[in-house]
This record gives C-alpha cells, structure tokens and sequence, in this order.
C-alpha cells in the first residue's frame, strides 16, 4: 500500500517557522492531510499497510522531546489527591512501557493477538499496560472497577482472554470465577503486596530489560475489545483496530479536541470506557499533549473544582452530570488555573446547566456525540456557534445523516435515527466488528458473518444509538429483578433525573405468590438485588408496582411506551 507522509507532517509543526503561529501552522498541514484523506475516499490512494501507535506516534514524540523541540508538559501528570504524584515524559513513557511489553511476553508468555482483561482505577499502571500492550500487539479489554464477578466471569468466557490484570479491590471476584475460564492462563496484579496464585505487575516490570522491539502491526490489526451495554441481550465485544483507534486521530483529532503539545487535557470518564482511550490516551498524545489524570476515588464537586484551581488543566472533558453536580456549588470561591475548554459528552446537556456554567464560568461547554463503535461523531468544535441541544457538525470522517425508517436521507428539521453511512467505504474511525461469543472451544472467537451482523445496519448506514456514562442495558437488569421471588416480570428504562440527567426505572409486576404491604421496603430489597447480582452501578434507582406491562400482540414488552410516559411524551 502506499504510504501518507503523516509522520513528517504530523511532527514538522514543532519547527515552526517564528513568523508562524502554531495553529496557523498546525492549520496548513492538516488542510493537506485532509485533502489526503480525501484520496482515499476517492480511492486515488490507500492507507498505510503497517501501523502502530506506540512505535509511529509516542515514540516520535520521545524523539522531539530529546531533540528539546516539545514544551516541558509531562506526556502523563498524576495525582490521588494525597499528596502522591507521577509525572511521565514521553521517553519515561517509552522506557517503562518497554519494560511492561517484556512481562507480558516474556513472563506470561502472551503472544500477537491474545487477548488482556485490564480492570484497573484511574492509576498510571492503566496507561503503561494499554502502551505495552500496543508494543506486544496484545489486544487490550477494559473493564470497569464495578464489575461485579458475574460480569467478569462473562467478559473472561466471551473474550477467552489469556491473562488479567487488576488491583486488590477486584483480584477477589476473579478469584471466585476463574476455575470456570478455561483460557485464562495468567493473573496479574497491581499491589504492595503478595496475593497467592498472582504475579505482582508492580515489581515484574521494575526488574524487567528496557530492551523491546515494537511488534510490527497491519494497520486493521485488532488493539482493542470493548465491551458495549448490551440494550438487546448480553454485551457485546466491539473490536477497535490500530487504525480506527490510533491512525484515526491523525487526521480528525484537531477538529474536536484540538490540542497542542503545551496543552494539559484531563478526563474524568472511568477507564473502562471507550471515552477515556479517546480523550485520555490517544486523542491527547497524538498531538504531543499531557494527560493529566486524578485518582478519583469519589466525584466530587470540591475535589474536582480545586484541582482546575491548583493544576494548568486547560481542556476539561466529562459526562454532563459532572456539571450539573459543579454548578451547584458556589463557583464564585474557585478562580481557575487556566481551563480554557470544556467538553461534555454521553447524553444531551441541559441548555440551563449550559447557561449556569457560561454565567458563573464565563467559559461554553462543548458538547460532543459518539459510542463505542464508532468513537466521536459528532462535536461543536471551537469557535462554533452554542447551540442548546445541537451535537454540533460531524467528525471529518463521517458522512452523519438524519433517516427514516426505509434508510432515505430526510430533509432538514424531520426527526429521524442518527445515521453514518458505512457504503461504498467504511469510515476511518469506525469498529471492525462484533466479536461472536464462542465457549468452550478451542478456536479463537469468530467474527459474525454477514446475517448475523447488528440490526443497527440499513443499508448503506449504520444506526448510531445513544450512550451514557456507564452502559446499562435492560436485559441485566430485568434478569437480576426476575431472579428475586417476589417479581413475575419487570421491564427497565431510562427516567429523567434532575442530577444524574437520566437514571435507571424499573416497572415490576409482583408475583400473585408474594403479598407486602411495605412497598417501600420491597422497593429497596430489590435494588439491593440487583446490586448483589450485577454490577452495583446498574441498581435502579427508582422502582415502580404496577399490575401489568404494555405488550405487543405477540407479547413482547413496550418498553418504548414506557420510556415515553416516563418522558412526558405522552
């Protein structure tokens, strides 16, 4: 394949000519990468053949910091808020993650292609062991701290994921599955201490050689598993490339997040999550940008408004209830270092809160659109109008339609489903695929074939479909109520929260066996259930009797009459 001349370009700003601003020359370059992009979607000329972003962008970066062409910003700045704090240089990067890529290669033995469950809090581990992994070619599976051990055990069987890696807050529910994962070969934990039948991260890579070649990647080669909500049955592996993760914000970065190398951009999203690989690892880092990360063992409004007075955070990205908590306070008492840029994304800010933050802040909130196949869709990019309620324009990548149910493009002001359009070319940017669930078998998981392919597909698009924070689908939560004697059916929506923007409801019908007259208490027997039986995060938070659920006429629940009245839609 023919190669882009990305790395001269993407690094040469940093020579800028003094007469030239660094935006102005940032501006030039990408205007020629984009139109090289467009090439390729004419088909006049093709993607690189082999790519990898440890070895193609970070430690490019290394190259220009020894050369003592890159500002001083650490590439990673973290703290935990008492008083621990580690500050990483893209060579320290580089250093360290070598030596993270030869335990995994050298001790557990994990080859190209394997797969790492990694559940670790918001630590510098997490970013050392996702940059091994991409130097190993070991493909790397978030999870979130709130898994409970029936979600592990799921992730480990669907994934068959050949090592774990965690912390002493979850190694216990590992411990509790792991004789049903038959693939699991190796645990790896991030301690002080010693737990049995564990390898201790912390001291294997501190004794391990700096000395490791990068593994050589085909730019399609598979980085990443994540593990969606799961709004039809049980979650799914959505399988990011080198490309769509890595490559991707080489040519669309600067449109959304638009950082520099003397920025400081902080995300407070969970690490499980898609969003804090975009924002907080390779959005950031392909401009040369530091990361800057807080432990975060609770969100709160204080902690996070005197870190934005204590640090230089310049960029703030975070789900809209992070600002509907911050507005609450007494924002008066708080003068900021320096952020300059805010960003919320997840689900639909409310215009007051907006308005709330632009008064007491004199700072916009940027809202941005994407999920977990796709990464960002849609943002107000800088200098954009605020619109209330607009998800901005789309990404460069994407061709974002409105359409109607039969997959015609509908004019301006219908409503319709969010669209991107997959056909004659798939998007850079986008998921390579659903990863079918296979147990128990010797072969590897299988990719779906064209029949079995997401109901999110017409056509020529794909069907995007709403995200928030932390991904709850119906069915886990519908399958923990039913398991409780007291419930004979129970249908789970979103419902409209002043705080959260939007929780979990759930509407359950009592079983004819069970008589209580204390509602009240049942109501919260059940979201301790739920609590107890999947993931602590996913309990609904409100809980509604009623004597029977509206069904179709072939007895399949109406959730989407449900989700209207609890909306006032109806």
């Amino acid at each position: 394949m023919k190669l882009f001349k990305l790395q001269t370009l993407k690094f040469l700003w940093t020579l800028k000519p003094p007469n030239r601003t660094f935006h102005e020359h940032a501006r030039l370059l990408f205007s020629d990468v984009y139109s090289q992009y467009e090439s390729v979607r004419r088909g006049e000329q093709e993607i690189p053949e082999y790519f990898n972003f440890a070895n193609d962008v970070l430690d490019k970066w290394s190259e220009i910091e020894k050369a003592g062409m890159r500002p001083s910003n650490p590439a990673l700045w973290w703290i935990n808020g008492q008083g621990e704090e580690v500050k990483w240089s893209f060579e320290e990067l580089g250093f360290l993650s070598r030596k993270a890529a030869n335990v995994l290669t050298q001790v557990c033995g994990l080859q190209k292609g394997q797969r790492i469950v990694v559940i670790l809090p918001r630590i510098p581990e997490w970013w050392l062991v996702y940059v091994a992994c991409m130097r190993a070619g070991v493909v790397i599976i978030p999870g979130i701290s709130q898994l409970s051990a029936k979600d592990i055990l799921y992730r480990l069987q669907a994934s068959k994921a050949a090592c774990i890696i965690t912390d002493d807050t979850v190694a216990p529910a590992v411990d509790s599955v792991a004789s049903e994962c038959h693939f699991l070969k190796r645990k790896l934990i991030v301690s002080k201490g010693f737990r049995e039948g564990w390898l201790n991260f912390t001291d294997l890579y501190k004794n391990q050689s700096p000395d490791h070649s990068c593994i050589k990647t085909r730019i399609q080669d598979s980085m990443s598993i994540f593990f969606t909500s799961g709004t039809t049955g049980s979650p799914k592996m959505t399988e990011h490339s080198q490309g769509s993760l890595g490559f991707r914000p080489l040519l669309s970065e600067r449109y959304w997040l638009d950082s520099t190398p003397s920025d400081v951009v902080w995300s407070t999203a969970d690490t499980g999550w898609i969003l804090t690989s975009i924002a907080s690892l390779f959005d950031p880092w392909v401009f040369g940008s530091c990361i800057f990360v807080h432990r975060l063992l609770q969100t709160e409004s204080a902690t996070i408004l005197n870190t934005l007075c204590r640090f230089p955070i310049g960029t703030l990205v975070g789900v809209p209830t992070l600002f509907r908590m911050l507005v609450q306070s007494d924002l008066s008492n708080y003068k900021f270092m320096n952020l300059k840029y805010c960003m919320s994304g997840g689900e639909p800010l409310n215009p007051e809160v907006m308005e709330q933050w632009k008064s007491k802040t004199g700072l916009h909130i940027h809202e941005v659109y994407g999920q977990t196949e796709t990464g960002i869709i849609c943002s107000v990019f800088k200098g954009m109008k605020i619109k209330p309620r607009s998800m901005g324009k789309a990404a460069p990548l994407f061709d974002v339609q409105i359409i109607d149910k039969n997959a015609n493009i509908l004019p301006p002001g219908q409503q319709g489903e969010i669209a991107v359009r997959v056909k004659p070319i798939r998007p850079l940017g986008f998921f390579s695929e659903y990863v079918v669930r296979i147990l128990f078998y010797s072969t590897p998981p299988i990719s779906p074939k064209p029949h079995q392919l997401h109901s999110a597909y017409k056509t020529k698009f794909y069907i995007s479909l709403s995200v928030l924070r932390y991904r709850i689908g119906p069915f886990e939560v519908e399958s923990a109520l039913i398991e409780h004697p007291a419930v004979a059916e129970a249908a789970v929506v979103s419902s409209p929260d002043p705080l959260r923007g939007e929780v979990v409801k759930a509407f359950v019908v009592l079983s004819p066996t069970f008589s209580s007259s204390d509602l009240e208490s049942l109501a919260s027997d059940l979201q301790e259930h739920v609590k107890k039986t999947t993931a602590a995060y996913k309990y609904p938070r409100k809980v509604e009797f009623v004597q029977e659920l509206p069904k179709t006429v072939t007895g399949k629940i109406k959730r989407n009459e449900l989700r209207d009245k609890e909306w006032g839609r109806v």
